[in-house]
């Protein structure tokens, strides 16, 4: 377990895929296949584009709207048959932090379509934080910190007593340029790449149980 005690923080921050659900996997292989279609001389592209909402990837890298349509197409098929299993322990964390009184928000690249999926198999976790924050909330995306600068609003905190917890290199990034403590999660770096880019660091939320 970490030498960080929760209960010294006034609100709990997630990203939501590879911190609170096991899809970052799932999204890797979706985007390795667009980036080899479209982007062959991008050999890390779906590592490139963690943590950024669709809009941002489509600004960034695909000015065609020909290109834009057929992608969402097939992303919005692909979610809509994703599986959305728990990070190990994150529920039961979410429910020790719910039963504990601490306002918590999930902030998430995701748009309201994909979220949408997401409640369609837990229904339930949308009662097990305070406020669910998406890409449509964030003015910027991820680097940029707006959205936990926005949950933290949202929940009446203060940003720098405040907890982010992170597992991409964007979200990483913009946890640390909120002004919040970072806890990287070890689902889409190893142990060794994500502390540099933290506070502290988790294999998963065992950790707190």
């Amino acid at each position: 377990m970490p030498q960080v005690n929760i209960s010294d923080f006034s609100a709990v921050l997630f990203d939501l895929d590879g911190v609170i659900v096991d899809t970052e996997g799932q999204y890797s292989l979706f985007w390795k296949q667009i980036g080899e279609e479209y982007m062959p001389g991008m050999p890390d592209f779906a590592l490139a584009i963690k943590g950024r909402t669709l809009t941002q990837i489509y600004d960034t890298y695909f000015p065609d709207a020909a290109d834009r349509a057929a992608i969402t197409e097939r992303l919005n098929a692909f979610e809509r048959q994703m599986d959305f299993p728990y990070i190990a322990g994150a529920r039961e964390f979410l429910e020790a932090l719910q039963a504990q009184g601490v306002p918590t928000a999930i902030a998430t690249s995701s748009n309201c379509d994909k979220m949408a999926c997401l409640y369609a198999r837990h229904p339930e976790i949308k009662n097990l934080v305070t406020a669910v924050l998406t890409a449509e909330d964030a003015r910027r995306s991820k680097p940029a910190p707006d959205c936990y600068l926005a949950a933290a609003e949202r929940l009446g905190a203060d940003i720098s007593n405040c907890i982010v917890f992170e597992d991409s290199p964007n979200g990483l990034a913009a946890g640390r340029a909120s002004g919040a403590f970072v806890i990287g999660v070890c689902t889409s770096l190893a142990a060794a790449e994500i502390e540099p880019l933290c506070d502290a660091y988790i294999e998963d939320f065992k950790e707190f149980i």
